[in-house]
């Protein structure tokens, strides 16, 4: 396989001086780099679930954020460069993580972190366990993560995010 050469995270963190729930993916797909913004392949179910969640469309990019500020939802990645062959997690490389405990510490009003796949969450074990913060597992939205249908997922989000 060929590595794709380091690539750097292509946008910022959406958080508002509000915002209570970090939601942290590991990195962007190949979609989301295309579109400048968070889980944007069009089978990934997070903006589904969210809107299902919170009763707000999600036609456009101003109504996903608008969705995120009006829920108190902060989005980030914990990678910030690494290099890989595909859009899944598994494939990526030479990691770096982005500097969580500054962004926490410029955005105090964040009570909790829900992470969207393993590897965000075990790479904040591995770098920032010493944080004293609350964390939750949500399950990965992407169209790949077949165990759980969306409904489960659903469910799931809305116990743990209470939204």
């Amino acid at each position: 396989m060929i590595k794709i050469e380091k690539l750097k995270h292509p946008f910022q963190p959406l958080v508002f001086k509000d915002s209570k729930v970090l939601i942290l993916g590991s990195f962007p797909s190949i979609d989301s780099f295309e579109k400048s913004f968070y889980y944007a392949h069009p089978r990934n179910q997070f903006w589904k679930i969210l809107s299902e969640l919170s009763s707000y469309p999600i036609n456009n990019r101003d109504q996903k954020i608008w969705l995120l500020k009006v829920s108190k939802i902060a989005l980030w990645d914990m990678v910030e460069n690494c290099t890989r062959d595909s859009s899944l997690d598994s494939s990526l490389e030479e990691i770096e993580v982005n500097n969580l405990a500054e962004f926490l510490e410029e955005h105090p009003s964040i009570e909790k972190i829900a992470f969207t796949g393993r590897l965000a969450e075990r790479l904040f074990k591995i770098h920032f366990d010493y944080l004293e913060i609350e964390t939750l597992y949500l399950p990965s939205p992407s169209s790949a993560y077949a165990k759980m249908s969306f409904e489960q997922k659903l469910e799931k989000y809305r116990a743990l995010l209470e939204i």
